[in-house]
């Protein structure tokens, strides 16, 4: 790779995030590298300024900074395809628009890591939680080194594998997610994504011991504050799309089974979703 080539694409989803946006850009742009970097940016029809202040941006940072825009609102995961699709960067690095990086060397640390260590296809880094009024929720107060294979993201283990941290190889069969129908009907895209890219590379997850993004709970957050019990519903449909759509063996599907069991059953029998339970329990035995 010589040095006209793009080494970190940086691609970032947002809908009505005005109030955080120009945080989340001011992240990016503090980026001390040795490398070139692109920044690809997909406004989803916002109903406030948020275009407006990414357009302000795109004026100040012309050659820096990439705005794709739709003719109708298309969804988060749809935006996030489209921003992954066209990113050149051998690296994609992600955040969305209402959380933010605070570490000006993280994209270095990151490919620095990749660069090094060719058997991971993700890494990510540990991210201090806040709330809408900056408040902090939680934070790993003594962060050590982690890594995750594809049997451990199948069975819910990703501590701090959060999207803001999120750096992954670009390649064309980790690109192919865009064709799974079964993807665009996710509650947690990101988790997929992570499954989909170690599935098809055999690579595993590394998490760098350093905290170095924010991630925001706030009210109008697309996952973050949504009612219980469509969160648990939504939950309930991502494992049955997991079971359906990844392989794994008869140990892991008695694992898996333990997971719908203790985790799950009660919540359909107690909503009367006898046939989806009884669906679930028939492909794991």
């Amino acid at each position: 790779m010589n040095n006209s080539e793009i080494m970190v694409s940086i691609c970032c989803i947002t809908y009505n995030h005005q109030k955080y946006i120009a945080q989340a850009l001011d992240g990016f742009l503090m980026q001390e590298t040795n490398f070139k970097y692109e920044i690809i940016i997909g406004e989803d029809c916002s109903k406030d300024n948020t275009r407006a202040i990414i357009e302000d941006y795109c004026q100040k940072y012309p050659n820096k900074i990439q705005l794709l825009t739709y003719e109708s609102n298309i969804g988060g995961i749809k935006n996030q395809i489209e921003t992954f699709n066209i990113s050149k960067g051998k690296y994609v690095a992600m955040c969305d628009g209402d959380d933010y990086w605070t570490d000006p060397l993280k994209l270095q640390k990151q490919v620095d890591f990749m660069e090094s260590n060719p058997n991971y296809v993700i890494c990510c880094h540990y991210s201090r939680v806040i709330d809408d009024n900056s408040e902090l929720i939680y934070e790993n107060p003594s962060p050590i080194s982690l890594e995750f294979d594809y049997e451990d993201v199948l069975l819910g283990k990703k501590d701090e594998t959060r999207i803001c941290s999120l750096m992954i190889k670009n390649n064309c069969g980790i690109k192919k997610i865009c064709l799974e129908n079964w993807y665009y009907n996710t509650f947690g895209a990101d988790t997929f994504l992570k499954l989909y890219a170690m599935a098809n590379t055999n690579e595993k997850i590394y998490v760098l011991p350093e905290v170095m993004a924010v991630y925001r709970l706030h009210k109008d957050g697309v996952y973050s504050l949504i009612d219980g019990r469509v969160r648990k519903s939504k939950m309930i449909n991502d494992f049955n799309i997991l079971i359906n759509n990844f392989s794994y063996s008869a140990h892991y599907k008695k694992e898996l089974l333990k997971i719908y069991i203790t985790q799950y059953f009660l919540f359909d029998i107690r909503h009367y979703n006898f046939q989806k339970a009884l669906n679930t329990i028939i492909t794991l035995v």
